[in-house]
């Protein structure tokens, strides 16, 4: 029995002239705004790692504790959050989320002078609770807002203005917080920089997410829903999402997929510094990091476009490769070759969310909001790998580490070409 689509749960009126696709435009508009905003909080980590990293004078692997509180987050959000969803309705969830990023940003200002790594991590970890509530809310949102067959590139999109975001914050955050940092800091100077200098960016950032919830609830957003129609490409009804094999390897490759690239993009300001590599000061390094996220950006924005072209299991293995082939040029060589090389696997990047993502939920009907939960909760690899990044990194050099960013996306090359075959559960096997 095929479970239910998810449509739209009320149609225009006899005689008007609004359309159902003139309503998903509107409503994919709305809700790219959030994708642009996440984006943009989510890379000013990339900043404030070397920043804080120097204040506090952290190793690696203490300093990617940002990432195990922020990413960690998904972990522990990500399933509530698919709850609350189901229960009050995507716009809800997306107001409610944004509401808690906010608070999350204004706690920024106390743990600023407090001048405590404690209160900056339970900061962090606040906002990623909220984002990771706008997360669950959006991005199955997006993928069933029209046409089955173009959600990958309707995801991959908005995605685009995700990556927007994460390109302008190193700008922006290299100019606001690392222009604050001498070009070496020892525990001396250290103990003279102005920890204040994140207070104003994260104040601006919550009163910015407050000002858009505020939009946000007065846009009409169609609603869903997941009982009135039959859906053609659902491949069974199940009990349970965790029933999908596709979905299960789906939640693997985000997992894979958020640890290399939160891996890379946290360490470049530092890999660029080495001497080998460039040799470059904090400010100058971190304007760099944009073009990593900008690259992504333009592979999403020409993604977009190529989804509609070829298979996205093809596309998503032919960019695993890629990113396997450029870290390795990166690794073995020095200077600009080493530098552009890894500044481009954003590029390859910037397909494999969406794809993964809408490669997962296809077929699931009524389980998507628990399908989005369980891949936002694999999210928590943008906590670990870093996290087992910075202990390589700190026992056998930056060089070394990035080996591990080339495991990920292997898996990420495996789940395109196989692992995201759809299959009918066991339990729905006939006798």
């Amino acid at each position: 029995m095929a479970a239910p689509t998810p449509t739209l749960s009320s149609r225009p009126a006899a005689g008007t002239s609004s359309a159902p696709s003139q309503r998903y435009t509107s409503a994919l508009s709305a809700v790219t705004t959030l994708f642009f905003l996440w984006g943009f909080i989510t890379c000013l980590n990339d900043i404030l790692i070397p920043y804080l990293k120097a204040i506090f004078q952290l190793s690696f692997a203490q300093a990617n504790l940002i990432n195990l509180c922020f990413f960690g987050a998904y972990f522990f959000m990500s399933i509530p959050s698919g709850w609350l969803v189901s229960r009050v309705g995507y716009k809800k969830g997306m107001l409610i989320g944004f509401a808690v990023a906010a608070l999350g940003s204004f706690l920024f200002y106390p743990a600023a002078a407090q001048r405590a790594y404690g209160l900056f991590l339970g900061a962090l970890f606040v906002l990623a609770s909220g984002i990771t509530i706008l997360q669950v809310a959006a991005n199955p949102y997006v993928a069933i807002l029209g046409p089955p067959e173009s959600a990958s590139s309707r995801l991959t999109l908005t995605q685009a203005f995700n990556s927007l975001g994460t390109y302008l914050a190193p700008r922006l955050g290299s100019v606001l917080i690392l222009s604050h940092l001498p070009k070496k800091v020892d525990a001396a100077s250290a103990a003279n920089i102005d920890v204040t200098a994140v207070q104003i960016p994260y104040l601006v950032i919550g009163g910015v997410l407050l000002l858009i919830s505020l939009l946000l609830s007065r846009v009409h957003l169609p609603k869903i829903d997941h009982t009135t129609e039959t859906d053609s490409t659902a491949i069974s009804d199940a009990g349970s999402a965790w029933n999908y094999r596709h979905l299960v390897l789906g939640v693997v490759g985000i997992f894979a997929y958020v640890g290399a690239e939160v891996a890379i993009g946290s360490h470049i300001v530092n890999y660029l510094a080495l001497p080998d590599v460039m040799g470059l000061d904090p400010e100058s390094a971190g304007k760099q990091v944009a073009n990593y996220w900008g690259a992504a950006m333009v592979g999403r924005f020409a993604g977009a476009y190529l989804l509609n072209k070829f298979a996205p299991t093809k596309l998503l293995a032919f960019n695993a490769i890629g990113a396997v082939i450029l870290v390795l040029i990166s690794i073995n060589t020095s200077g600009t070759v080493a530098m552009w090389s890894l500044l481009a696997v954003g590029l390859m990047n910037s397909l494999m969310y969406p794809t993964i993502f809408t490669l997962a939920v296809a077929g699931l009907g009524r389980h998507t909001e628990q399908a989005s939960g369980l891949l936002c909760t694999a999210i928590v690899g943008g906590a670990l790998v870093p996290l087992l990044f910075g202990f390589i990194a700190d026992n056998n050099g930056l060089r070394i580490a990035l080996l591990l960013p080339i495991v990920c996306y292997l898996y990420v090359m495996w789940y395109g070409l196989r692992g995201s075959r759809r299959a009918v559960p066991a339990t729905q096997q006939p006798a």
